[in-house]
């Protein structure tokens, strides 16, 4: 995990007292997964509205906050997540204490299966996305660019607007092809601001004058790419 592919793909990656097993996990909870080596320390929200589960992770080694997750459930003590757009999908599965405090379990991801356990510590504030606004046309479409991690790894950059608003998800092609949700877009002239909460990175770049290409910076943890999206 040392490496800017290894958070990349891990990142595409998680009310104490008298509440209890049958009473769902809502809260916020801290722990780890013990992964071999290592203990990767993760936070976790989970909640309910009007629409069902909803939550997030957050994973501070990899700056990654307020990851959504998705495929919320809980019935008879167990509760099973799993992190959206991350490649592997990796989902937590684990059993509530009868208590209530503590969840422990099984994460997945690829293939791979390490244990994990979480500690109830308040109450649940579950990061949640707000709407961008949508970018000038030039922007949308679908782009291609490259960065290099030790070895050359290849982006695709969709953007659209839909239903009055920006949206994106870049697509990671050598790590299973999964789409990483882009939480937040911002453009002003010729300038883009892409956030990716889901690995702790975020896209600056300048569009040049014939609309063809984005070259900017990806920035993760203490690592600065250049990396310059090419209109297809």
């Amino acid at each position: 995990m040392g490496t800017a592919t290894t958070r990349i793909a891990l990142g595409f990656f998680l009310l104490t007292g008298a509440l209890s097993a049958q009473e769902g996990p809502p809260g916020h909870w801290t722990g780890s997964i013990d992964i071999p080596g290592q203990r990767l320390d993760v936070e976790v929200d989970l909640d309910k509205n009007t629409s069902g589960w909803i939550g997030s992770i957050t994973i501070p080694a990899q700056h990654a906050v307020g990851i959504p997750l998705e495929a919320i459930s809980f019935s008879n003590g167990n509760c099973t997540f799993r992190v959206k757009g991350a490649p592997g999908e990796p989902t937590f599965a684990g059993t509530l204490a009868a208590d209530g405090k503590t969840l422990p379990g099984t994460f997945t991801q690829g293939g791979q299966s390490f244990t994990f356990k979480l500690t109830r510590t308040g109450d649940a504030k579950v990061e949640v996305s707000k709407p961008s606004p949508p970018v000038s046309r030039e922007f949308v479409g679908t782009w291609e660019g490259m960065i290099d991690v030790g070895k050359p790894l290849h982006l695709i950059l969709k953007l659209t607007n839909d239903g009055g608003n920006a949206n994106a998800v870049i697509v990671s092609v050598d790590q299973a092809g999964s789409e990483i949700p882009v939480a937040t877009i911002e453009q002003k002239d010729e300038n883009l601001k892409l956030v990716v909460s889901a690995v702790g990175a975020e896209f600056r770049g300048q569009i040049n004058k014939e609309g063809t290409a984005i070259k900017g910076t990806w920035e993760q943890g203490v690592n600065e790419l250049p990396l310059t999206f090419t209109k297809q």
